[in-house]
């Protein structure tokens, strides 16, 4: 027996903020790439079907990239950073996301 996974998180669970630097902002102008934090559960469809029903546009493609904290000293204790996941979405390119 098969027993199906659902892992359904709402559209606004899957993408947590934009993530804007220097080379996230050359990435728009360039390339029409969009990058965004987004919840560490969330799969390259769910990612897909946000961007497209938050935004009204065509994604062409999604690339994700998960990066685990680094661990840190704080006085004589070691902690870890917050693990996270980044995705950079590809878009047609007729669109474009206002708020970059």
């Amino acid at each position: 027996m098969a027993v199906e996974h659902t892992n359904s998180l709402s559209v606004y669970n899957v993408i947590l903020r934009a993530h804007v630097t220097e080379k996230a902002t050359h990435l728009v102008e360039r390339k029409n790439m969009y990058t965004f934090l987004v919840n560490r559960l969330s799969s390259k469809t769910e990612i897909r079907a946000a961007v497209e029903e938050l935004w009204d546009v065509r994604v062409m493609s999604v690339k994700t990239i998960s990066r685990v904290g680094k661990p840190r000293r704080h006085k004589m204790r070691e902690i870890t950073g917050a693990d996270t996941k980044k995705a950079i979405v590809v878009l047609h390119s007729e669109d474009r996301i206002a708020f970059f």
